[in-house]
C-alpha cells in the first residue's frame, strides 16, 4: 500500500507542474477575456466536480479498510484493569484467553500515558490513551495466544523507555 501511495503522489506532482509549465507558457499568447472565460469556467467547473468524484472514491476505498469491530454492547467476561504509572504499567491481571473480547480498563495515576498492545512481531495490535482522572475502555478480540507486550506511546519521563508489561494471551479451552 505504500508502494501505491509514493507511485500515486509522484504521478500526481508530475501532473502538477505539467500544468504549471503548461500555463506558464501559454501565459505569453494574449487573449481576450470574453473568449477564455466561458471555456475557464467550465474547465474549472468539470475539476470542482472531478475532485469531489475522486474524494468520494477514495473515502469508500479506505475507509473500509478501518481496523474497527464492531463489538457487542454487554461488557466482556475478561477485564483487564490497567494504570500507567511513571514508569512501569499496573495489569489487573496478566493473562486473557484467545477468541474472546477483552475489555482493557485504562487510566493513569500522574500523567498521561499511550496504552499500547504490541504482538510478538512488535506490531501495534490495539492502543488508547490512559488519562488521570478518566478510565479510557478499549475493547480488543486477541485472535493468536502468545505473549503480547504493553508499553507506552506517549513520552513521560525520563524512564519512559523500560514502561512494559506483559500480557500472555492462552488458547482457548
Amino acid at each position: 500500500m505504500q508502494a501505491i501511495a509514493w507511485y500515486l503522489t509522484v504521478l500526481i506532482v508530475a501532473a502538477i507542474g505539467a500544468v504549471f509549465i503548461l500555463v506558464a507558457a501559454r501565459s505569453q499568447q494574449p487573449a481576450e477575456y470574453s473568449v477564455v472565460q466561458p471555456a475557464a469556467y467550465r474547465r474549472r467547473a468539470q475539476l470542482f466536480w472531478g475532485l469531489i468524484a475522486f474524494g468520494v472514491v477514495v473515502a469508500a476505498v479506505t475507509l473500509r479498510d478501518l481496523p474497527y469491530v464492531r463489538t457487542a454492547d454487554a461488557a466482556p467476561e475478561q477485564i483487564v484493569t490497567a494504570q500507567g504509572f511513571q514508569w512501569y504499567w499496573e495489569l489487573g491481571r496478566d493473562s486473557v484467553v484467545a477468541g474472546q473480547p477483552v475489555e482493557f480498563q485504562i487510566s493513569a495515576a500522574d500523567v498521561n500515558h499511550g496504552f499500547g498492545i504490541y504482538d510478538s512481531e512488535t506490531r501495534l495490535v490495539a492502543q488508547a490513551q490512559a488519562m488521570p482522572g478518566y478510565v479510557n475502555r478499549l475493547r480488543h478480540t486477541f485472535t493468536e495466544p502468545g505473549t503480547y507486550r504493553v508499553m507506552c506511546l506517549e513520552y513521560c519521563g525520563l524512564a519512559h523507555h523500560a514502561m512494559i508489561a506483559e500480557l500472555e494471551v492462552t488458547a482457548a479451552k
